[in-house]
């Protein structure tokens, strides 16, 4: 075993009846454990409206690049002034994006430039598989993304990769083009949460989703965020005991975790570590296989 909670050592798990990890409460990942994922996945009639809720970021989650530092190849001589690149304060971000975006505007960086640019953008490895599949399986996934980026790139990769119609609802910074041709943008809401950027608190975002559609009827079986980034930790201390964090390995949500653990405060859901979008794509045939 090598320690941590990564797609090799699941796979061992299967063939195993002792489970990864010994100690803590923390993430027990056994064939015990893979068998409840297949019970607790099977969706009986009387149970339609149950379903497998998917929570995704954006930026080194779905994109291999981070879309706002990605635009800046569209500045002169692809960098930006030392002014505004000192100019980012911890927590306002999209402030600074804005300055950003007013420096391309005033130098002449049009709608269509941008547009090409973004959409060069590489998907994570296997991702265009696990959004295929996701897409082919909608009767039992619903898929949302929440992300630091905003409405603008995010529509125009998704609809470049035409995976548009695979996600149910985008949340992240609105922004468009002003009657100037500016790309202006803006924060996604306010909060009250200490642990996240003035901008956006994911955690409230999927509180909120949630407990909306559990008032439309939707209870799902099992949410599953998927993320990399230190604003992802906040959603991923909302998932419950049957619920899955999927960090990516290597990126900074991975260590927090891992960090949590070791600090004897452990996050409740199980974590299962992805390198490649084939890895989440396996796992997801496990929870839905009969």
């Amino acid at each position: 075993m090598c320690g941590r909670w990564c797609f090799r050592c699941l796979w061992r798990g299967i063939s195993s009846a002792s489970p990864l990890f010994s100690s803590h409460k923390r993430f027990l990942l056994s064939s015990n454990w893979l068998q409840q994922c297949s019970r607790v996945s099977r969706i009986d009639s009387y149970q339609s409206t149950m379903k497998f809720l998917l929570a995704f970021d954006f930026d080194y989650t779905l994109i291999d690049e981070n879309s706002d530092t990605w635009i800046v190849k569209c500045a002169p001589e692809e960098k930006l002034p030392i002014g505004i690149k000192s100019s980012y304060k911890k927590g306002h971000w999209t402030e600074y994006m804005g300055r950003v975006f007013i420096y391309l505007g005033d130098n002449g960086v049009k709608e269509a430039e941008m547009k090409r640019t973004m959409t060069t953008i590489p998907f994570t490895t296997g991702m265009t598989d696990l959004l295929g599949f996701i897409g082919m399986n909608k009767e039992l996934f619903d898929c949302i993304i929440i992300s630091d980026s905003n409405t603008v790139f995010i529509d125009w990769i998704l609809r470049a990769g035409n995976f548009h119609r695979v996600f149910d609802e985008v949340f992240t910074n609105p922004a468009t083009f002003s009657d100037t041709g500016y790309l202006t943008v803006q924060n996604f809401h306010n909060h009250s949460c200490a642990e996240c950027p003035k901008n956006l608190c994911k955690r409230k975002v999927l509180e909120e989703f949630v407990d909306k559609q559990l008032q439309q009827g939707v209870n799902y079986t099992q949410i599953v965020y998927i993320g990399d980034g230190g604003n992802d930790l906040c959603p991923v201390k909302f998932l419950k005991k049957n619920d899955t964090a999927m960090p990516r390995q290597g990126y900074t949500l991975e260590k927090l975790i891992s960090q949590m653990s070791q600090d004897l405060s452990p996050i409740e859901c199980s974590v299962l570590v992805w390198s490649s979008g084939i890895e989440i794509l396996s796992y997801l045939k496990i929870l839905v296989k009969e």
